[in-house]
């Protein structure tokens, strides 16, 4: 072995191909300075290293195009290459040139049917990826699922180690798939009269509700993004579940129907929900994207409104959003605990027909806590039932978080069994504070449905509601006469 043969060797590979070897003969395959000793030469058939080939890729591949790089960013491959292709590529580089092929390693296990069992055609277990994307031949029993579930499941699996695949596990995450979708769906809805750079709320002249909101958003896409670089898809993927079920769905957007659909058009209530909105709605998309991408771009041509980019991939990962810090996390995380804490006692009531809506119902609460009375008394919007009186700003007030025609604070927890049925007082609680729930006081607003002492009171235009709604229709039948210009006799009341 020298240059001269080495070369004479290359030469015929890189023109015959490999198979040069098995055809040609021992004087052919030597360099001319050798041919005369051919006799005394016989080329070797035995089987080399198998992942010689594989693992020399790093020259052959990586290193002869210019499109690619060497060292290589990652080399990806099963739990078995570690004494094949990660082991043969490293030995070539190094004997080489005296460094690794790659900077980065990930190795994954394999692929076992539903009950953990080995994939083989014998047993008729095999998954299809095609079957799962386009469905089987019954479409009922075996729905074509697209590209987006199987690559939510791919995201969602710890593939450190062994995974298991099958139907169930597949309709699991077409559950998880359309849970996104839904919530996509909803922030799109919403937003079909909002234009961001005339209708966006500044930062600081947002309610602390939306602050905070604003603050989970970053701190979920900081999460999303150094998981990614990290190769962590399943802590990415359940970041992302977690934010759009727990944080966006099941509280944010539940409490934002008030104002998203009670609220005048131009109510700076409402704006303010719809400036959060677009901002969830955008970062959603982009966090999705490297994992659900037909989702992200169904979303991006569907936003109501003109965008800088016209695909979802062209403006990059959204920096800007990351940027919000956290706002007043103590306080709305106990205010989450005492919702959970209510909607216990709620169900209980409305089993036994009590109360039907939360709306139905009133809360009465004793908070033993002086730090939490605190923070909690500072969210009361209702002027009679604390000292001194406190004005929220529509916003940041305990009834419309806890979606409670009202919520009263007592001084006692002998209280809250002597105001409510002892059936529907908490025993035990997530915030520390003895609930107890009852009906609501007062006449329903047929618009809002909260309740209400003074429904159909104050010479209202409309019977039936409550101020705040009145004045929401006033201010909708003052810009609807505006715009169609209608003349409309002072006395009269707009139909």
């Amino acid at each position: 072995m020298d240059e001269d043969t080495l070369e004479h060797i290359q030469s015929i590979v890189a023109e015959h191909g490999t198979n040069a070897w098995w055809t040609m003969t021992e004087e052919e395959l030597l360099p001319d300075k050798y041919k005369a000793e051919a006799d005394k030469w016989k080329k070797g058939t035995d089987t080399m290293d198998v992942w010689f080939d594989s693992g020399s890729s790093w020259a052959g591949v990586a290193k002869a195009r210019d499109e690619l790089a060497y060292p290589a960013d990652l080399y990806l491959e099963g739990s078995d290459q570690h004494r094949g292709w990660f082991q043969s590529s490293l030995l070539t580089s190094v004997a080489a040139n005296n460094q690794a092929p790659y900077k980065a390693v990930l190795t994954h296990g394999f692929v076992l049917d539903e009950k953990g069992f080995k994939m083989s055609k014998s047993l008729g277990n095999v998954v299809s990826p095609l079957e799962i994307i386009d469905g089987g031949n019954n479409q009922k029993l075996d729905p074509a699922y697209g590209a987006d579930v199987l690559r939510l499941w791919v995201a969602s699996v710890d593939y450190t180690g062994d995974v298991c695949i099958g139907k169930n596990l597949i309709k699991q995450t077409f559950e998880s798939y359309r849970k996104l979708r839904n919530t996509a769906k909803y922030l799109i809805g919403n937003l079909a009269d909002f234009k961001p750079k005339i209708d966006s709320v500044a930062y600081d002249d947002l309610p602390s509700m939306d602050k905070w909101m604003l603050g989970r958003l970053s701190s979920v896409l900081r999460e999303v993004d150094v998981a990614i670089d990290e190769y962590q898809f399943n802590r990415a993927t359940q970041e992302l579940l977690r934010f759009a079920s727990a944080e966006l769905s099941n509280f944010y957007l539940d409490v934002a129907k008030d104002r998203l659909y009670i609220s005048a058009i131009d109510d700076p209530r409402r704006r303010s929900c719809q400036t959060v909105i677009h901002a969830c709605l955008e970062g959603f998309a982009k966090a999705i994207a490297a994992i659900l991408p037909h989702m992200a771009e169904d979303i991006w041509q569907n936003l109501p409104y003109d965008t800088e980019y016209e695909s979802v991939f062209e403006g990059g990962w959204p920096k800007d959003l990351m940027a919000y810090p956290d706002h007043d996390g103590e306080q709305w995380t106990l205010v989450r605990e005492l919702r959970d804490d209510v909607n216990k006692m709620l169900e209980l009531a409305r089993n036994d027909k009590l109360v039907g809506a939360s709306l139905d119902a009133a809360a009465y609460v004793y908070v033993p806590d002086e730090d939490k009375r605190i923070i909690l008394n500072k969210l009361d919007g209702d002027e009679d039932l604390i000292s001194p009186p406190v004005k929220t700003n529509g916003v940041d007030e305990l009834r419309s978080a806890l979606m409670l025609s009202q919520i009263k604070f007592v001084d006692t927890p002998e209280a809250v069994s002597e105001l409510c049925d002892e059936k529907y007082v908490s025993k035990t609680s997530i915030s520390g504070c003895v609930v107890g729930v009852k009906q609501a006081e007062g006449s329903k607003c047929g618009r809002c449905w909260f309740y209400d002492n003074q429904v159909g009171k104050h010479g209202l235009l409309h019977d039936g509601i409550c101020q705040r709604c009145n004045e929401a229709i006033f201010s909708w039948e003052k810009a609807t006469e505006q715009k169609f210009d209608l003349v409309v006799p002072e006395e009269q009341p707009v139909a």
